[in-house]
């Protein structure tokens, strides 16, 4: 792509409210999926902690009912996030809120392709994980997240 407002309106969303990622792979962005997803990551994992924690706070919490971008909506729904029942919705509730106190970030999942019980699962299991631990398997989900998001646009 020679157009870089081409490239960013196409790519930009990728990773989420942050289009600062694939401006990083700029001027030279690989053309092969795999190649793209790798070069991106490793803007991500080159940028500083602070511009880290931003582009981890910049999703939105799951089955919240809070405004959010259009693929976020799109992935949670495709789960069923958006047909919990009150029960779920509570559980997911009091889940985020437990975990954003915890951690001072949204609890960041990679849902494609898993059920609301397993996300409510590892939900819980990772409440026990220490902040860099969850720190770094969070990155590492928002990685999945932008993997998905690109062989949706490929």
């Amino acid at each position: 792509m020679d157009d870089k407002a081409a490239f960013l309106a196409r790519f930009g969303h990728v990773y989420e409210a942050s289009p600062w990622v694939a401006e990083g792979v700029w001027p030279d962005p690989p053309a092969d999926r795999d190649v793209l997803a790798k070069a991106m990551a490793a803007v991500v994992d080159a940028a500083p902690r602070e511009r880290k924690l931003a582009l981890i706070r910049a999703h939105p919490e799951l089955a919240s009912r809070a405004k959010m971008a259009a693929a976020s909506v799109q992935e949670q729904a495709g789960v069923g996030l958006d047909q919990c029942s009150p029960d779920e919705f509570a559980a997911f509730q009091h889940l985020n809120a437990a975990y954003n106190a915890r951690f001072g970030f949204p609890f960041i999942y990679a849902v494609k392709g898993a059920t609301r019980t397993q996300i409510l699962e590892a939900f819980v299991a990772r409440l026990a994980n220490d902040p860099e631990t969850e720190f770094e398997t969070a990155i590492a989900q928002i990685h999945r997240i932008a993997g998905f998001r690109l062989a949706d646009l490929f």
